[in-house]
């Protein structure tokens, strides 16, 4: 996490004590809350009610000769927060109040920041003049005057195949929401054209937008350089990230609606030497077991096994529908309402009733290793576990099974025959032998379900 500091103040810090405003002790005080509530050291200051934010923003005036502007009833020039994007607001601490000819007024929490000075000359285009505010202030004009609806609004396909999001793009379109319209325009694309995976990354020209099918990314056209800063932060906004963060991955999820339909979208956002690139999967909500497996053989092979020790194996290659059918799963288990049924997830594609959902969360240090150590103090019945990959966690979660757990998990296989190579493995063999049903996804008209003696049989 970025570390918050206010350059004009460390720079000033020890001019408070020489004004006498503060005492030595008190700055020295100040510094480590700082450190340890992540603020700067002016905020650290005010929170102890040594001095005052008024007391402090006018010797910061008169110290600086930078003049102090009140925003609390200040109206801004609302044509001029084009200069400046709302992840660089939030960032910098910083807000366009009007312009005149070529130079730019803009309220600043850091006057001394240069680093964002220069951005804004760079983004702007013009000579800026920086006036001080306090940082509350600044960010509650953030939210007031930045501020746009935050859904991405309902998609209708009644659109024919020929439907291209860059008519959105290239439209007259001068209000607040464009960015958000450009953003509903590719995701409704998308779902014309069956396509579930999404991917954004830096070209010289822009933010490349990418649709993959079958394996391939196929090029839908470009966000313009000049949108893909605020693209970005929307996308981000909206999906509840923190649209200043650009240096470290973050997860997120988007929801929203198609034909009256909730859909959710996982975004994941990495760093690159070209920009931030960002992933986004779109899930459709589960169906019920019934009509996932409408044979009733294979379907009361599931039930069963639901009902019993043993692992439950989801297989089928990328984009198949794992995730969808184990959501299934997890709706038919439900109905057991005695059961404690808990995941294990890195975002949660839709909120199940009666199902105790975990995120994972690295930011805070709760990877899959800590779960994996702590969710049996929870005393599950059935657990669902996204993402096993190594051999320590599929001994761990299959060990689960002689402790009269029902264990659901995915498995990455093209075909029946990658299935049996990968397989073949000796780092498999304890989970082969726990294992009391595997559902194979061929294709979403084709699902293949195995009991216990015939997959047993089968990886021998």
């Amino acid at each position: 996490m970025e570390t918050v500091t206010n350059k004009t103040l460390e720079k000033l810090k020890y001019d408070l004590v020489r004004a006498g405003l503060v005492q030595y002790e008190v700055i020295e005080q100040a510094e480590e809350i700082s450190n340890a509530q992540n603020i700067n050291i002016g905020q650290a200051l005010i929170n102890s009610g040594v001095i005052t934010e008024d007391a402090l923003l006018k010797f910061l005036e008169a110290k600086l000769h930078i003049p102090y502007v009140n925003l609390d009833d200040y109206t801004l020039d609302s044509a001029c927060l084009k200069y400046v994007n709302f992840s660089d607001a939030r960032k910098y601490r910083i807000i366009p109040l009007f312009k005149i000819e070529d130079t730019l007024t803009v309220a600043m929490a850091d006057p001394l920041d240069l680093f964002a000075i220069d951005k804004i000359i760079e983004s702007a285009e013009c000579s800026i003049e920086p006036v001080i505010s306090s940082e509350t202030s600044i960010i509650k004009k953030i939210e007031e005057y930045y501020k746009t609806d935050s859904t991405v609004g309902e998609i209708y396909t009644d659109a024919d195949s020929g439907y291209d999001w860059r008519d959105e793009l290239h439209s007259e379109d001068l209000s607040g929401n464009h960015i958000q319209k450009i953003i509903r325009a590719i995701l409704k694309q998308a779902i014309i054209e069956g396509v579930h995976e999404v991917t954004f990354q830096g070209e010289d020209t822009g933010f490349g937008v990418n649709f993959k099918k079958n394996g391939e990314l196929i090029n839908k056209g470009v966000v313009p350089s000049v949108l893909t800063a605020s693209f970005t932060a929307k996308l981000k906004t909206l999906a509840e990230l923190d649209p200043s963060v650009s240096e470290v991955p973050q997860l997120g999820k988007l929801n929203f609606k198609v034909d009256d339909i909730q859909l959710v979208a996982s975004i994941s956002t990495f760093p690159t030497i070209m920009g931030e690139r960002i992933f986004l999967k779109i899930y459709k909500p589960p169906k019920s077991l019934d009509k996932i497996i409408e044979s009733d053989k294979p379907r009361k092979i599931v039930k069963s096994a639901l009902k019993q020790p043993g692992i439950i194996l989801v297989c089928g290659s990328p984009l198949s529908g794992k995730t969808h059918v184990i959501y299934s799963l997890l709706l038919e288990a439900v109905k057991d309402n005695t059961k404690n049924i808990m995941t294990v997830e890195s975002i949660a594609k839709y909120s199940l009733k009666g199902v105790n959902q975990c995120e994972l969360n690295e930011n805070v240090g709760f990877n899959m290793d800590k779960a994996s150590r702590f969710i049996a103090f929870q005393s599950p019945d059935l657990i669902y576990l996204e993402g096993i990959k190594t051999k320590e966690s599929f001994d761990y979660f299959a060990s689960l099974v002689f402790e009269n757990k029902t264990v659901i998990m995915e498995f990455l296989a093209n075909n029946m025959e990658d299935m049996r190579n990968k397989m073949a493995f000796s780092d498999f063999e304890t989970l082969k032998s726990l294992i009391s049903c595997m559902i194979f996804i061929h294709s979403k008209d084709s699902i293949e379900v195995f009991d216990k003696d015939t997959i047993q049989k089968y990886l021998a």
